[in-house]
Order: structure tokens, then C-alpha cells, then sequence
């Protein structure tokens, strides 16, 4: 069983940075597959991104070049830096940790409660 705990949302304006953290429990957090995802309101959940170590990351295009994913096993969490913030990146966003079951699926099978970013224009 693994818990994911996120936090270092907040209110930023447009064209700045943030930094999200997602603190795992487990003894297997370097096995997963870790991700970021996002939900705008009235909008389907979307992925952001994701990292492993035998794939390495992968981003949504929306996000590519401007945000950044990266682990610390030795701290069990998982990090989203944001750059370049627009007002359509505001969401809540969401930390996960799954399983490759194939080149490009992942099976999400823990997920934390979720942190709001919200970008002012």
C-alpha cells in the first residue's frame, strides 16, 4: 500500500514558477511509475507527466519545455517544477503511482488527495 501526500500548490500569476511535492509512504516507491496529473473544473482529468527510472519522463505537449518532473527515492517523493505558468495551467493536480503494463500504458493504482494551482492572468 502506498499513501501520496501533495502540497506546494498555491496562487501564482502568470509567467511564474512553482514547485509541487508529493511525499510517498512504501518501502517500494523507486518500483513505481510516478505521475502528475491535472483537473480544471468542468474538464476531464489530463495527464502532465510522468517518470520512471527504466523510461524515463514523458510530458503532456501542453506542458513540455515548461514544466519538469523528478524523484528523490531516498526521500520517497516526487517533484513538479513549473515554469512559465499560464492561466490555463490552473487545476487541481494530482500525484500517482502505478505500473508499466506496456510500452505506453502505466496502470495508476495510488493517488494523493490533490493540490490547487491557480494561475492569475
Amino acid at each position: 500500500q502506498v499513501q501520496l501526500v501533495e502540497s506546494g500548490g498555491g496562487l501564482v500569476q502568470a509567467g511564474g514558477s512553482l514547485r509541487l511535492s508529493c511525499a510517498a509512504s512504501g518501502r517500494t516507491f523507486s518500483s513505481y511509475v510516478m505521475g502528475w496529473f491535472r483537473q480544471a473544473p468542468g474538464k476531464e482529468r489530463q495527464f502532465v507527466a510522468e517518470i520512471s527510472w527504466s523510461d524515463g519522463s514523458t510530458y503532456a505537449d501542453s506542458v513540455k519545455g515548461r514544466f519538469t518532473i523528478s524523484r528523490d527515492d531516498a526521500k520517497n517523493t516526487v517533484y513538479l517544477q513549473m515554469n512559465s505558468l499560464k492561466s490555463e495551467d490552473t487545476a487541481v493536480y494530482y500525484c500517482a503511482g502505478g505500473v508499466r503494463l506496456a510500452p505506453k500504458t502505466v496502470r495508476y493504482d495510488y493517488w494523493g488527495q490533490g493540490t490547487q494551482v491557480t494561475v492569475s492572468s
